[in-house]
């Protein structure tokens, strides 16, 4: 199975519990997982900021084997490079591209 975590709000706790659940996702050892995807977009885009509040975590869940992408759109919106966000944090083109190309594969969407 796999799986997308929709980051696109400004609200600290969402964007909290969006890690959590994929963090709880990956250690589910009741669900065979082939892969989790957190995808960071507009105002969602915050945890993975390279010395931002989450970088350290989200260090800590890709080490668990959790994806994470960013919206090349809010990257050019905002006025940020790839250079300012985690490192291996994969930057997609847009966003919503990036959402439909996984669903078509199958993946299933959660936004918290």
């Amino acid at each position: 199975m796999q799986t997308v975590f929709h980051l696109i709000t400004g609200d600290p706790d969402q964007q909290q519990t969006a890690l959590t659940l994929a963090e709880n996702l990956s250690e589910d050892d009741t669900v065979d997982m082939d892969d989790i995807v957190v995808l960071a977009q507009a105002d969602g885009i915050e945890p993975v900021r390279a010395g931002g509040s989450d970088a350290d975590r989200v260090k800590s869940l890709q080490e668990k084997g959790i994806a994470f992408s960013a919206c090349g759109n809010t990257l050019e919106m905002k006025g940020m490079e790839e250079s300012d966000l985690v490192d291996d944090v994969d930057v997609v083109p847009s966003g919503v591209g990036e959402l439909t190309r996984l669903q078509d594969e199958g993946y299933a969407y959660i936004r918290p």
